[in-house]
């Protein structure tokens, strides 16, 4: 029996050597060291030996138990280690690799243009300021000499605002940022130099040129000796610092209810320089924005003497400036949140 337990011991162990796997582990333990195992089966029979055998066989027998359950364990954490270092291994990060690249926020498209306009008039001495978008009815439109009865109005399809103040005036959401204007000149005394951009509403369908909010910056001078060339050099300052050196420029007369005179100014094409093209309906030129000589009566409604100070004022709608910059055909573009379109600038 001796013999049996020293063979038993020596097929164990090398059994145990060659196992890679715990589930192998498992088995192998089940097979030499469990209730139904050789090794318990002679650890049973040694009651039928005699006393001096008996007590040999089972002094070695203990031993060769003993012996397994360590190796076994010593195979274990073996095994647990290695996979360890395997998983280690493939899970391992090279430093000297690039990093990935991560996608980062970026500026709408109107943000950067509104940021860029802005800047170009704050370096010419303008100041930025801002009005609210929900607007009195008398500077929207009274203050800017366009009464109730005004046609003009038709122009501007209004969202009204169902309100009820206690002095019964209706309020709206103001149809373009000259109601700031408005509000500056009744506030701020002269000399005036600013700028007013912001958010303005039209009660209008979508389409590739209208869309019911957009954007628009408005610009108020008001001094002693203003006249129609500083309009011009301001404006002219503008369009070559926006738009370049060499895209040409044009006023043509207008007319708008809170200025006297008014002036239109356009841009040669940009897509056919000048030649006429589908764009610029065969002209060569596309109106950018709509200026003047800020009317008396404005001036005088906010309490500015104009036979002591002169004023000019122009208004831009901001989509139109990058429409025309990078030759976009559709307005809708700008509110899509399509990130295709989006990441190109």
């Amino acid at each position: 029996m001796l013999q049996q337990l020293e063979e038993l011991k020596l097929k164990a162990f090398q059994e145990l050597e060659g196992i890679n796997d715990v589930k192998e582990l498992e088995s192998w333990r089940v097979r030499y060291l469990g209730r139904k195992s050789h090794l318990t089966n002679i650890l049973r029979r040694l009651a039928a030996l005699p006393l001096g055998e008996r007590k040999a066989v089972g002094a070695y027998a203990n031993e060769v138990k003993v012996y397994l359950e360590d190796s076994l364990k010593q195979r274990g954490e073996a095994l647990r280690e290695a996979q360890l270092a395997a998983s280690a291994e493939k899970e391992h990060i090279d430093i000297t690799l690039p990093g990935r690249h991560l996608p980062i926020g970026r500026l709408h498209p109107i943000t950067q243009t509104l940021h860029e306009i802005c800047d170009i008039f704050s370096s010419m001495g303008f100041q930025v300021v801002e009005g609210p978008e929900v607007e009195w009815d008398y500077y929207n439109f009274e203050a800017l000499n366009i009464p109730k009865e005004h046609p003009a109005r038709d122009t501007m399809s209004t969202s009204w605002v169902d309100f009820q103040t206690e002095n019964g005036v209706p309020m709206l959401l103001r149809t373009h940022t000259t109601s700031v204007s408005a509000r500056i000149i009744e506030s701020m005394p002269p000399p005036i130099r600013v700028v007013e951009p912001g958010k303005v509403y039209r009660y209008e369908a979508s389409d590739a040129t209208h869309v019911p909010m957009f954007h628009q910056i408005d610009g108020l001078v008001v001094d002693r000796g203003i006249t129609m060339a500083d309009l011009k050099g301001t404006l002219y300052e503008f369009s070559r610092r926006f738009f370049g050196e060499d895209r040409k420029a044009r006023f043509r007369c207008d007319y708008f209810p809170f200025v006297e005179p008014g002036v239109e100014m356009a841009i040669e094409c940009l897509v056919c320089g000048g030649k006429g093209c589908r764009l610029c309906g065969n002209t060569g030129w596309i109106e950018i924005l709509g200026a003047g000589m800020t009317h008396s009566q404005v001036l005088q409604r906010g309490g500015i003497d104009p036979d002591i100070y002169t004023s000019f004022a122009f208004g831009m709608g901001i989509e139109r400036l990058p429409m025309l910059r990078y030759g976009i055909d559709d307005v809708r573009l700008f509110y899509g949140s399509d990130l295709r379109f989006l990441r190109q600038f």
